[in-house]
């Protein structure tokens, strides 16, 4: 792997959006006994609509976001109770994009830099962003363990491990070329699970990587760059949630109500950070005060903003354009697409209805 510097084209465009901050049938897993003893009663924040029969697969990630908030309230059961949903776990980018490759999901949770090169050829996947769960920042971080590493120049010659195909991917990629390291840092591909055995064996020397994971790397280690440094450098990131194209156009009231559930997801995180740490905890198998911390290494925008012009008003294709620009020059995909299938990809209708 050879990364490259972003083309100037790409910076530009990406910096200024970067700174202008993305019970019937029912599986829940992964889910675990909530703190509070709760047991699925939290109020729809509109009427629930039980005319909406839809059966969806949906995938999820261990990323502290409203998306784990709306799982663990079960909000869409809620909101759609003869709706049948079935969640699934998701380890990464990576992991998202061969489901939607086997007709194994509908909608997930998936890293912008993911969601590009699913639509992008060789993969060519028919994909539609559907809501920005976050913009990263703090929250995907490089990590090193020698005290005497404390810049990204110092880890020339060494071990870096990320998992392949997502943002945090993505903004290596970035940061390498940034620093002109190209070919000069030996890059792998682990899980996040892998990344933390990898870290105790003492065969890395450093991780970028999100949480939980960051964390328990942070116990012995200190981060050296992170996601909000590459946003500078014109390279912003966000943690999505796409659905595949048939899916969304042929289920708008499902969508409607998701997107509800979603941003009362959201508005929970910005507005009640103690109720937000409570789900998270319990989703991500921490303690609530170590799940309220998370929430700092993020941006949550809420359905308003995500209808306006920095996002789903165009700025968000202009992201996907430009992602998919330097993931060629990496060959990290074979071309760019034609730009009308990144200007197709934002699904704003849900949006513009729950910004209402």
């Amino acid at each position: 792997m050879t990364p490259q510097r972003p083309r100037p084209t790409l910076r530009a465009a990406a910096a200024a959006l970067g700174l202008a901050l993305l019970v019937t049938g029912c599986v829940q897993s992964g889910r675990t006994s909530h703190p509070d003893n709760f047991e699925g009663t939290v109020s729809c924040p509109v009427d629930p609509d039980p005319s909406i029969t839809t059966s969806v697969r949906i995938g999820w990630q261990a990323i502290p976001n409203g998306d784990l908030v709306v799982k663990d309230l079960e909000l869409l059961e809620t909101c759609m109770p003869n709706a049948k949903i079935a969640w699934s776990k998701m380890n990464s980018g990576g992991d998202v994009i061969q489901a939607f490759g086997s007709n194994s999901l509908d909608i997930s949770q998936v890293g912008s830099s993911p969601t590009v090169k699913a639509a992008s050829p060789p993969l060519n996947s028919d994909l539609k962003v559907v809501w920005i769960s976050d913009v990263i920042g703090e929250a995907e971080s490089l990590v090193v363990k020698d005290e005497n590493v404390t810049e990204l120049k110092d880890l020339e010659g060494g071990t870096i491990a990320v998992p392949f195909g997502s943002t945090s991917h993505y903004s290596l990629l970035t940061a390498l070329g940034e620093a002109g390291l190209d070919g000069k840092v030996q890059v792998i591909n682990l899980a996040p699970d892998a990344i933390l055995a990898s870290w105790n064996q003492g065969e890395i020397d450093g991780a970028w990587i999100w949480e939980p994971t960051l964390s328990q790397l942070l116990k012995d280690g200190h981060t050296i760059t992170s996601s909000e440094e590459t946003a500078k450098a014109g390279a912003p990131t966000f943690d999505l949630v796409a659905g595949t194209g048939s899916f969304v156009e042929d289920n708008p009231d499902f969508m409607r109500m998701w997107t509800i559930a979603e941003a009362e997801g959201t508005r929970i995180i910005r507005e009640d950070p103690d109720a937000a740490a409570t789900s998270l905890a319990v989703q991500l198998g921490v303690g609530t005060e170590d799940a309220k911390a998370l929430l700092a290494g993020y941006t949550y925008p809420t359905a308003a903003e995500q209808a306006g012009e920095d996002y789903f008003g165009g700025g968000m294709a202009t992201s996907l354009q430009g992602t998919a620009e330097f993931l060629a020059d990496q060959g990290e995909i074979d071309a760019v697409a034609d730009p009308k299938v990144y200007a197709d990809m934002p699904y704003a209708d849900a949006i513009e209805e729950a910004a209402k």
